[in-house]
C-alpha cells in the first residue's frame, strides 16, 4: 500500500496545542488533532514545560489518527506563544515552569532596566520597546527573586525552541522568536548579552543562548525518543526552524506587504510585512521579525477575546448571544469601553485597569454588549493609526484571525471602524498551516524565495467577506472619544493582585 508523504504543522498556543498534516505535494488538509494546555491567567501566569510536550503528543497522534489513508511524515515545524521563559538545566530537563507572555511580574524590573538603558537606546538597538511581556523582563525577575535557579541553568529557550529541543536535542531559534526577546539585534542577527548581563548579573549568557537559524534551515531530525512518543516512523524527519505564532499565522494565509493582519485570541494583533526594519519611538509597535527573512512590525494588546467572555458573563449569556445584542445595539451613540481588564502591554500599563464611560439611565443591555465587543477593537484601531505614523503602507486585504473571526458581530463592527471589507480565509488554525508551509519548504530543500512562492500558492479561500453597514454612527467621534479614555491617568489606579 502507498504512503502518502506529509508535513506537520505544530500551534503551541498559551490555550493549547494544535497540529495539522498536510499532503507535501498539495497543501492539502488531512487531518488535525488538538490537546487543551493548564490555564494561566496574568500577572503571574506559568505552565511547565512538560505539559506543552504531553499535549503535543496528544494532538500529534490524534491528527495522525485521524488520516484516512497511511501518511509518512517528510518534515515537520512548531510555531509557539512568544516571549515565554524556558530554564533548563544540565540535563536538559526544566527548573520550574515557564514564565508566559502575559506574565506581568516582571514589569518592575523591566521598567529598572529601561531607566538603565534609555527607551530610545533600547528601541534603536532591538527595534522594540521591550514590556514585561518580554522575555528579558521574566530573566529580571527570576534573577531578583530565584537566584539559585538562575545558577542552575545551563540553557534559555523560548516556547518553541523548548518544543523543537524536544524533538531533536538542539537548542535552536529563529529571528521571529528571537526578536522579542528584548536582547537580540536583528539587522546583525546577533545576540546582546550585555543586556542580560543588566538583566540578571554576570554571565557566560552567550553558552546559554539558542542558535539562531534562517526561515529555511533545518533544526535537525526527529530523536527516536521523540518517534516513538509520537507515534512516527521513519528515521530522516527533518525539523525546520519553527518560529513566533502570529509570524507563522502571516505566512500561512500567504500574506504580503501591505496586507492587515489582525487576531482576536487570547491576545490582539495588528500587524503587516515589512522588508526594512520599523523604530517607533512611542513603544507601541514591536519592530519584530517574520519568517520570511523580513520584519513584521506589529502591535500586540493583552486585552482581546477574553474581554468578549467578561462581557458574556456580565451580562448573563454565551458568545452567540453576546454577538446577537451588540448586532442589535444600532447606531445610538452608547457607553464605550477601555479594555484594559489585566492590564496592557500596548501601550505599557500592566497596572491599569479597564473602564466603561459614558454610562446613562437610558443604556441598553445591547449597547453595554457593544462596547464590551468593540473595545478591543478600538485598541488595535489605535494600534493601526501607530502603524500608519511610522510610514508603514496599510494598503492590502484585511484579514482576520483567531477566536474573534468566529463573532459576526467583531467582524461587522471592525469593517465599520475601517470602513472597508473585512476578510476571513478559510483557515482555522492559520498558525499551524504556516507551521506545515515553513516544514514544506525544509522538506523541499527551498530557498527563502521558495518559501514565499509556496505560502501564494498554497494560500487558502476566502470565506467570507464582511462590508461597512452605512450608518449615522460618528465613527471619528467614538474613536477619539475612546483615546481620550485611553489616555487617563485614572486606569493606572488599580493595583495588580
Amino acid at each position: 500500500m502507498s504512503v502518502n508523504p506529509v508535513v506537520l504543522g505544530v500551534d503551541s498556543s498559551t490555550q493549547s496545542c494544535k497540529v495539522e498534516v498536510r499532503e507535501l505535494a498539495s497543501g492539502r488538509l488531512l487531518a488535525r488533532g488538538s490537546a487543551p494546555h493548564p490555564p494561566a491567567f496574568p500577572p503571574n501566569s506559568e505552565q511547565h514545560p512538560r505539559a506543552w510536550i504531553t499535549a503535543f503528543v496528544d494532538a500529534a497522534r490524534d491528527a495522525l489518527r485521524r488520516c484516512a489513508d497511511p501518511v509518512q511524515v517528510r518534515a515537520l515545524a512548531v510555531a509557539a506563544q512568544c516571549h515565554g521563559l524556558v530554564l533548563l538545566g544540565n540535563d536538559g530537563q526544566p527548573l520550574r515552569p515557564a514564565k508566559l507572555w502575559n506574565d506581568t511580574t516582571g514589569a518592575p524590573n523591566l521598567a529598572r532596566l529601561t531607566a538603565t538603558i534609555g527607551a530610545d537606546a533600547w528601541l534603536r538597538r532591538i527595534g522594540s520597546t521591550p514590556t514585561a511581556a518580554f522575555t528579558i523582563a521574566k530573566v529580571a525577575w527570576i534573577a531578583e527573586h530565584e537566584p539559585a535557579t538562575l545558577d542552575r541553568a545551563a540553557t534559555m529557550l523560548l516556547p518553541h525552541d523548548y518544543l523543537t529541543f524536544w524533538l531533536t536535542g538542539a537548542a535552536v531559534t529563529d529571528r521571529s522568536d528571537a526578536s522579542g526577546t528584548g536582547y537580540f539585534d536583528s539587522v546583525p542577527g546577533e545576540w546582546l548579552p550585555e543586556y542580560l548581563t543588566l538583566a540578571g548579573g554576570d554571565r557566560d549568557w552567550v553558552a546559554m543562548l539558542p542558535e539562531v537559524l534562517g526561515p529555511c534551515q533545518v533544526a535537525g531530525r526527529v530523536r527516536p525518543v521523540a518517534l516513538a512518543d509520537l507515534g512516527l516512523d521513519g528515521s530522516d524527519i527533518l525539523v525546520a526552524a519553527g518560529g513566533g505564532d502570529q509570524h507563522a499565522a502571516y505566512l500561512g494565509l500567504g500574506l504580503t506587504d501591505g496586507d492587515q493582519y489582525i487576531g482576536i485570541g487570547t491576545s490582539g494583533v495588528i500587524a503587516t510585512s515589512s522588508r526594512a526594519p520599523v523604530y517607533d519611538g512611542s513603544g507601541m509597535i514591536d519592530g519584530v521579525c517574520d519568517l520570511t527573512g523580513g520584519y513584521l512590525p506589529l502591535v500586540s494588546t493583552l486585552n482581546a477575546a477574553r474581554v468578549g467572555d467578561v462581557a458574556a458573563r456580565l451580562l448573563g449569556t454565551d458568545h452567540t448571544g453576546l454577538a446577537d445584542l451588540a448586532l442589535a445595539a444600532g447606531d445610538a451613540r452608547g457607553p464605550v469601553l477601555v479594555p484594559f481588564l489585566d492590564g496592557e502591554r500596548k501601550p505599557d500599563r500592566p497596572d491599569a485597569r479597564g473602564a466603561l464611560a459614558d454610562v446613562t439611565s437610558h443604556t441598553t443591555r445591547e449597547e453595554v454588549a457593544r462596547a464590551f465587543v468593540e473595545g478591543p477593537l478600538l485598541s488595535l484601531m489605535s494600534g493601526r493609526d501607530q502603524l500608519s505614523r511610522c510610514g508603514i503602507t496599510l494598503d492590502g486585504v484585511t484579514a482576520v484571525v483567531g477566536g474573534g473571526a468566529r463573532s459576526p458581530a467583531t467582524l461587522q463592527l471592525l469593517a465599520d471602524l475601517l470602513d472597508d471589507e473585512v476578510l476571513v480565509f478559510d483557515a482555522d488554525e492559520a498558525t499551524a498551516r504556516g507551521a506545515c508551509i515553513q516544514a514544506a519548504a525544509v522538506a523541499a530543500r527551498t530557498d527563502v524565495a521558495g518559501l514565499v512562492d509556496l505560502a501564494k500558492s498554497w494560500q487558502p479561500a476566502v470565506r467570507q467577506r464582511v462590508s461597512p453597514r452605512a450608518r449615522t454612527r460618528d465613527v471619528t467621534a467614538l474613536r477619539n472619544r475612546w483615546a481620550e479614555l485611553a489616555a487617563s491617568p485614572i486606569l493606572d489606579s488599580g493595583v495588580s493582585a
